[in-house]
């Protein structure tokens, strides 16, 4: 429960219809550097495959990171060669500087990559990205970890990848089996969200993008895949793994203040009517009942211990007073996080606020307790203090409870689904002659054309290639993202006026 929809909630997953010739279903993306040698015959079998097996339209693009070999003649070549394959060039290094670019240009409604050397067997190429093509999955990953994956690898490697799951396990709860498998996929309107909130431009890129998917409630899909591995890989293993534990470490410490702000990546219930139906039932209602009672259990505890400790020096008013102000700030702290699940720093202080009133009706029952307790008695015992503290704090947690729920962290949804993006699912634009005119006379708009980059002010020399068909800064602007393509939600009952 969220105290307000944010304005970029994913939609409900659509499956995405067959698309039209010239509009890709799959862009698959092969990050290299200094691949001359690999690079050929990674392209050509893979694109043998997709023609072979993929029932869609595809597109292979070759995203070279500032390589200084031939690298760059080559891609350029099979751009040349094969009509399905784009080339393109990052003056910088860093496999998930190339990922974010290229996926974030691309108009294909299925983002995937893979790395040069094919490690993977293809035949899992097709089960990888069907979910996300269905609508059952946001992203999808190939795990080498699964039971019925077969892995042909050295022993140290099987060690460190082994080692490095079992710390995102234990570090930042991930479920997920393989963080670091070179085969991937993830839904553009997933991607479009979630790759602004994921830092990293290196091998951690895909750590990150995981474990944010996973917090927020994405759903991610796990393939076994057959892995051989490449024996000349130039990953550096001991540089990786000490930029993954930093990554690990900042993700970990972001997470725990809550500074990634999450909320937008959530997506409601699919499109079952019964998601529709329900009115005025209260959401969530038993998993924040036991939330509530967890936080309320744990906090007591700590409220009871300050009492102890600041009444060995003061009064009993002015200890209960002190420790319950503290207990209370942690308490509106972890029921805001655990309990009714908002994320980020924004609303924190009018939550702290509103939980500083309920504080006082707190305060109200415990102090007249006391106050009562001492007009009984002249001098109780701490035992019987504690135990009128527990019982008048019993009723003070069931109205903290409703306040909380219906005054201080309300659901202002409604149960009225936030409006879609044009991101729900995508219909392609046929193309069009520049005489082509609709039925009722009116001459079609032109199609907005893919800009050409002008020359950066800091090249000194002209290059030797010309590889890209744009680079990275279009890519940042996304002045041409929805070039060909216009995405629509499509719902069962929609048909083709022209077939009767």
């Amino acid at each position: 429960m969220r105290t307000e929809p944010s304005p970029g909630n994913l939609p409900a997953r659509e499956h995405l219809p067959a698309a039209d010739a010239g509009t890709p279903v799959l862009d698959v993306v092969i990050p290299v550097y200094n691949e001359e040698k690999d690079l050929q015959p990674c392209v050509i079998r893979l694109h043998d495959h997709l023609k072979r097996t993929f029932p869609y339209a595809f597109r292979i693009t070759v995203a070279d990171n500032a390589s200084t070999d031939s690298t760059p003649l080559v891609a350029a070549r099979l751009a040349a060669q094969l009509p399905e394959v784009t080339s393109f060039r990052l003056e910088q290094k860093g496999r998930g500087r190339a990922l974010r670019t290229v996926w974030s240009a691309s108009d294909a409604p299925v983002l995937a990559y893979m790395d040069v050397d094919l490690s993977t067997d293809l035949n899992a190429l097709l089960p990888l990205v069907a979910p996300l093509i269905s609508g059952h999955s946001d992203l999808a990953i190939g795990s080498r970890l699964s039971r019925s994956s077969r892995v042909v690898r050295g022993a140290k490697r099987e060690f460190i990848s082994r080692a490095y799951n079992l710390i995102l396990r234990g570090s930042l709860q991930a479920r997920f089996s393989d963080a670091q498998c070179g085969f991937k996929a993830i839904r553009r309107d997933v991607a479009q969200v979630l790759l602004p909130l994921v830092e990293d431009t290196g091998w951690f890129f895909d750590t990150e993008m995981l474990v944010l998917a996973e917090r927020a409630g994405l759903r991610i899909h796990e393939v076994p895949v057959d892995w051989v591995d490449d024996p000349d890989s130039t990953v550096h293993i001991v540089k990786t793994a000490t930029d993954d534990l930093k990554g690990v470490w900042r993700v970990g410490r972001a997470l725990a203040t809550g500074s990634l702000s999450l909320d937008r990546l959530v997506r409601p219930f699919g499109d079952d009517p019964r998601d529709r139906e329900l009115t005025d039932v209260p959401k969530g209602l038993a998993r924040q009942l036991v939330g509530f009672c967890v936080v309320g259990g744990l906090s007591t505890l700590f409220y009871l211990l300050l009492y102890s400790v600041f009444r060995s020096f003061s009064g009993a008013q002015v200890a209960n007073a002190l420790a319950l102000l503290v207990s209370a700030v942690a308490n509106t702290a972890a029921n805001r996080r655990l309990t009714f699940g908002v994320r980020g720093r924004g609303g924190a202080v009018r939550h702290q606020a509103q939980g500083l009133v309920v504080f006082g009706i707190g305060l109200a029952l415990t102090s007249g307790s006391l106050a009562a307790l001492a007009a009984a008695t002249s001098d109780p015992a701490h035992s019987t203090e504690l135990a009128v503290l527990i019982a008048a704090n019993l009723a003070a947690t069931v109205l903290r409870f409703l306040l909380f729920r219906a005054w201080v962290f309300p659901d202002r949804r409604g149960g009225t689904p936030s409006p879609s993006p044009v991101v729900a699912s995508y219909q392609p634009v046929p193309p069009l002659h520049p005489t082509a005119v609709r039925q009722g006379g009116d001459a079609y708009p032109p199609l907005p054309q893919r800009p050409t980059a002008p020359p950066s002010p800091y090249d000194t020399a002209p290059s030797p290639y010309d590889t890209a068909p744009y680079r990275a800064d279009e890519a940042a602007d996304r002045s041409w993202r929805d070039s060909t393509m216009q995405l629509q939600a499509v719902r069962p009952h929609d048909h083709d006026p022209r077939n009767a």
